[in-house]
């Protein structure tokens, strides 16, 4: 068994037992084996191990290795800074963006989808740490950017994503993620579309499974710190 298979197993039981904790089905929660700066062999042997969610932070990192991995059922998650002018390098072969949170971004999707005929499930992400470094819409912003997503065939947006503060500080942690599960509670009845969130990476994703997410970051959990 190798390193990664191990690994993936280990988080598998860790989110199995925190679902039977939270009262939770293992179903609604997707595993996103973040592979940002690992080598296309290290995605393969975790493909071979059964992982079919793979998120990129860097868009032509993302392109090359959708190209260049022959799997048509692997799930590629862009979950880093989205620069407008590189959107067209990922809309051929990105399933899922999280880091959504302007509309000249939500505008460029929808137009380099509808050059290959897709539609791209996207996520907005909102500022929940309060860290101007990790980027994200304002709260007071989410309204007219759901709003204007219903004007774009291309485009589906599919619930929020959030990144906690970084500290050891478990009840801070906490609270970021409740106000994210609780903004989506509050726009779920205009916009029941709005089933997904993505928050929880390697040193989180106990806490934020306890808050109701469905799609988990995880990286070097997996892979190993980053190179």
């Amino acid at each position: 068994m190798s390193a990664i298979t191990e690994q993936l197993a280990k988080i598998e039981e860790s989110i199995t037992q925190q679902c039977i904790v939270s009262g939770r089905l293992r179903e609604e929660i997707t595993l996103i084996a973040v592979s940002k700066t690992k080598p296309l062999y290290m995605i393969q042997e975790a493909y071979t191990a059964g992982q079919r969610h793979f998120g990129e932070n860097r868009m032509q990192e993302l392109q090359k290795k959708a190209e260049s991995l022959e799997y048509n059922d692997i799930q590629w998650h862009m979950i880093g800074t989205l620069q407008t002018n590189k959107i067209k390098f990922i809309a051929a072969h990105v399933h899922w963006i999280h880091s959504v949170f302007k509309l000249k971004q939500l505008n460029e999707i929808n137009k380099r989808a509808a050059q290959h005929n897709r539609v791209i499930n996207v996520l907005i992400q909102v500022n929940i740490s309060g860290e101007p470094q990790k980027g994200g819409c304002e709260v007071s912003e989410i309204s007219s950017l759901l709003k204007h997503t219903r004007t774009l065939e291309h485009v589906l947006v599919r619930g929020f994503m959030g990144m906690a503060k970084f500290t050891d500080d478990h009840s801070e942690i906490s609270n970021s993620f409740e106000q994210l599960r609780g903004l989506q509670q509050q726009h779920l009845t205009h916009h029941p579309e709005l089933t997904e969130l993505s928050m929880g990476m390697s040193n989180d994703y106990t806490l934020a499974l306890g808050k109701g997410s469905t799609m988990l970051r995880i990286g070097s959990s997996i892979f190993g710190s980053r190179t």
